[in-house]
């Protein structure tokens, strides 16, 4: 359900469906990602981790990568992506480190240097900074490609048939 707050304290509904009288309500802002997104995002995550069908190298000695890696790569290749970039550049003879907010924003000097091109990084977008609908793309994408690689867990199942006809 979506509403909208009036400035006399009513609201305004926005979709198919009402409040009803009587019942409570938990408010979020539905321009932000929401709580349901949040938990269903590190579920599917949990699972599609524990299946080990994905085949994300690791940075360690062993050949898949930690949670934490696995997580980040997901949201780097199937999500938002970076929000920002570092780098350094050299000025005055001496390395100062910089921000840009895209790769095309980093001068073409480091770009075109291999030694400062090599220490470029880029700063993932954090999970609560996802838009309602950047969290929906990144779960639909998510989704697909675990149902590509062939996951199929019961609980896997059961959040999909949970999601049928709500996920929107």
């Amino acid at each position: 359900m979506t509403i909208t707050i009036a400035p006399d304290e009513t609201y305004i509904v926005a979709s198919k469906d009402a409040p009803v009288l009587g019942q409570s309500y938990n408010l979020e802002n539905a321009s932000c990602g929401t709580g349901a997104q949040n938990r269903l995002f590190h579920a599917v995550l949990d699972i599609y981790y524990k299946s080990g069908a994905w085949s994300y190298q690791g940075s360690g000695y062993n050949q898949g990568a930690t949670y934490d890696e696995f997580r980040n790569m997901i949201k780097r290749k199937l999500g938002a992506g970076f929000e920002a970039f570092v780098y350094a550049e050299i000025v005055k003879g001496k390395p100062v480190i910089k921000d840009a907010k895209t790769y095309a924003d980093i001068p073409a000097s480091v770009r075109a240097d291999p030694a400062l091109k090599q220490i470029v990084r880029g700063r993932l977008k954090s999970w609560i900074d996802y838009s309602k609908s950047e969290r929906r793309d990144t779960m639909d994408r998510l989704i697909a490609e675990m149902i590509q690689v062939g996951v199929n867990t019961d609980k896997f199942s059961q959040i999909l048939e949970g999601m049928e006809g709500i996920w929107k």
